[in-house]
């Protein structure tokens, strides 16, 4: 709900203005002369100031100018009954955004509101653009079908309309940034800014600026004031993904978030008191992190009211299908082609392989796979999977028990994706793979069978 403050010292008119407003959707705060009207600013930070120009001890250019001088974008109305064509030219050069003279049509003053407020969302908005934040990309289609996939959408539609803290848990490459923006846009907050932020991409010295903003003079090369992205994305959702790499110090500022809605810029004094959704994520086991000292008890049971766990590709093979069918048509508009079918045997390799990278390594693959087929069709030789599934595979081979069985398990998994890439290298074709193995066309077969490469 956006806040606007009226400074107005005739009580009639201030208590209408607030009747009024209130009963558009808004929250109003009420101030009757200028010395209490800087203090709730500082206070609240509304999101809009409607001030008379005469007050009993100063007035509405007076506010105005301090508050440009504090470097503040709250836009003001100045309205007053003593209205010249000089005020108003003064106002709008000291930064108001509008002067309205007394008496006004209330239908006009509102309509001056909204395009107020909307002209706020838009300025911060573009400053989110400059910094290329990925906001505002709409409702993502989420694909599949499965039911482990089916459950996480139900609990996204659960939570989704409440103001409830969402922990999503998911290997890297599961979409947790998608399942996100989706919580966020079947929300009520969903007109408000999504700000993602990646905890493990902003060097830690910084990442607290980029989080809540700094005071002019702070610090060195602290020029002007700069808003965080809490404030940014005030009455809509933050998304702090790889929670787990938050420093210490930025949990316990976090758990405040968390607690009160309240965050503190660098080099500030004031609280600040911001509506914010936060929807955190992570790869890690944040429940050892904690056991071992480098994640705050407190906030991870802060974090962990409504946990999600996206399923990796790999318990999810069913939705490959649709998932390929869904990239080839997106890669296909993006390059301006037209749409390419997916051969049987080339779908085979894909339901076969283990996407250790999940949901994005199968995007990944299927780009390289329109660029590579010159015809209609992707063929098995325009599917170039990463060698790092064989290098992770070791994870498969036990690394307890008899050195035997370890030898034996290292033999079967080397020896099945040695015949699994000349398959694939020959299209399948099971003569010229075993030629190549320097075994026979029976053997190849029974290795097959076994390894359950089909």
């Amino acid at each position: 709900m956006e806040r606007i403050l009226v400074v107005e010292d005739k009580k009639s008119m201030a208590q209408m203005l607030r009747t009024t407003l209130e009963s558009e959707g808004y929250e109003c705060l009420l101030a009757f002369n200028g010395k209490e009207a800087l203090r709730i600013i500082s206070r609240e930070q509304p999101d809009l100031i409607i001030t008379d120009l005469k007050l009993p001890d100063t007035d509405g250019l007076t506010i105005l100018k301090e508050l440009r001088q504090q470097e503040q974008d709250t836009p003001v109305i100045i309205m007053t009954a003593f209205g010249t064509i000089e005020i108003a030219v003064e106002a709008i050069k000291e930064g108001a955004f509008d002067f309205v003279p007394k008496p006004f049509d209330m239908d006009h003053l509102l309509l001056i509101i909204k395009r107020a407020l909307d002209t706020r969302r838009l300025y911060r908005e573009n400053l989110l653009l400059r910094e290329e934040m990925a906001f505002h990309k709409g409702m993502p289609e989420i694909v599949g079908k499965s039911a482990a996939i089916s459950d996480v959408l139900e609990k996204v539609k659960k939570v989704a309309p409440t103001k409830t803290t969402v922990l999503l848990q998911g290997e890297s490459g599961t979409g947790k940034e998608l399942f996100a923006r989706a919580i966020h846009y079947m929300s009520p907050r969903a007109k408000g800014l999504f700000v993602p932020i990646n905890c493990a991409a902003i060097p830690r010295d910084l990442l607290e600026s980029e989080l809540f903003g700094y005071e002019k003079g702070a610090f060195t090369g602290a020029t002007h004031r700069k808003l965080g992205k809490f404030e940014l994305a005030n009455n809509g959702t933050v998304f702090l993904d790889e929670i787990s790499e938050l420093e210490p110090s930025l949990q316990a500022k976090l758990l405040r978030v968390l607690q009160d809605q309240i965050i503190e810029r660098i080099g500030g004094t004031t609280p600040i008191q911001v509506d914010v959704r936060v929807v955190a994520a992570t790869n890690s086991d944040l429940l050892r992190a904690v056991k071992e000292g480098r994640f705050r008890e407190d906030l991870f049971y802060r974090l962990n009211v409504f946990p999600i766990v996206i399923p990796p590709l790999r318990e999810r093979k069913e939705d490959i299908p649709a998932l390929t069918e869904f990239f080839i048509e997106r890669f296909s508009k993006e390059m301006k082609i037209p749409p390419k079918k997916l051969s049987g045997d080339a779908l085979k390799i894909l339901m076969q392989y283990n996407w250790k990278g999940n949901v994005r390594e199968l995007e990944n693959t299927i780009e390289r796979a329109m660029i590579l087929a010159d015809g209609n069709t992707i063929l098995p030789e325009h599917i170039s999977l990463m060698s790092i599934e064989s290098i992770s595979s070791v994870d498969d081979i036990p690394m307890d028990g008899p050195l035997e069985e370890t030898t034996k398990a290292a033999i079967r998994r080397a020896e099945s994706e040695r015949i699994r890439r000349v398959l694939n290298e020959t299209h399948w074709n099971k003569t010229k793979a075993a030629e190549i193995l320097q075994i026979s066309y029976k053997t190849l077969l029974t290795k097959i069978k076994e390894y359950n490469l089909e």
